[in-house]
């Protein structure tokens, strides 16, 4: 038994780095400085870069976690201090696992109805609500979860002290639990990061500098799409090194989160 686990976990990464390995190998070549600093070039030129993607996807992402991460991180705190056993906190349960189940292009076609059809057009700001919505329920399940994860022997001590409850939730509980819950944001924004459908609803896109939120923006995400499936080998070059940039991205998103669970501060505190 232990060997054929280990057999089928050795598959795994095999297939993970072969995946890691094929994008970057492809994704390298078309990499250099103008990717970063420059629009994308007209059709049937070559070259130019995707630095309006990028700055597009960070303020996305941005915008997503102003909307998605107030929304679950109060909502696991509610549901970890005081509706662990009411009814109001078991439909809040129901209600984001059942969000969580969503698939993507149904927020995309929610927001879309929601802000695009109203504004009538497409907009950065469109696109922040889909991943925002999308980013609340891991939010605040997982600031639920680091939050019970608290000693109650840590929260017994600070009540003794004569602080009331909010003073304990707010000055002992949520800091001794703070990694973790950065922890749950940081793998929630990598999450999202390189979602497409809700985008292609919502933000879509723009070979342009876009002016502010109300502006359709370009992403990496939807670049990767629009230049795989045109018939230009340059732009399949840079998408493969779009590809390679976004999951750089997740990447370092993933190790940072890691290497902040990696301190183990509030287990420490458990001990």
């Amino acid at each position: 038994m232990l060997s054929l686990t280990g057999l089928f976990t050795l598959l795994t990464l095999g297939v993970l780095f072969f995946i890691l390995g094929y994008i970057t190998y492809h994704g390298i070549t078309a990499l250099d400085w103008d990717f970063f600093t420059k629009l994308p070039k007209p059709v049937g030129e070559t070259g130019g870069g995707m630095a309006n993607a990028i700055v597009g996807t960070i303020k996305l992402l941005g915008l997503a976690s102003l909307i998605g991460v107030p929304i679950g991180f109060f909502g696991g705190v509610y549901l970890s201090e005081y509706g662990k056993e009411t009814t109001l906190g078991f439909l809040v349960r129901f209600s984001t696992d059942l969000l969580n189940g969503f698939p993507s292009i149904v927020m995309g076609i929610f927001a879309y109805i929601l802000i695009v059809l109203p504004m009538k057009h497409f907009s950065a700001l469109a696109g922040g609500f889909a991943l925002g919505i999308m980013m609340i329920p891991i939010a605040l399940r997982s600031t639920e979860e680091f939050l019970t994860l608290v000693p109650a022997s840590i929260r017994e001590a600070a009540l003794a002290l004569g602080l009331p409850e909010w003073k304990v939730i707010t000055f002992v509980v949520i800091p001794t639990a703070f990694r973790g819950i950065l922890t749950g944001v940081m793998l929630d924004i990598a999450r999202v990061a390189g979602e497409t459908a809700p985008l292609l609803f919502t933000a879509f896109s723009n070979r342009f500098w876009a002016k502010g939120l109300m502006e359709p923006t370009a992403s990496l995400p939807v670049m990767i799409y629009t230049y795989a499936i045109a018939p230009y080998e340059d732009w399949h070059r840079q998408a493969w090194a779009a590809g390679m940039v976004l999951l750089m991205l997740v990447l370092v998103a993933n190790l940072v989160a890691r290497l902040v669970l990696h301190r183990r501060f509030f287990q420490s505190g458990a001990s």
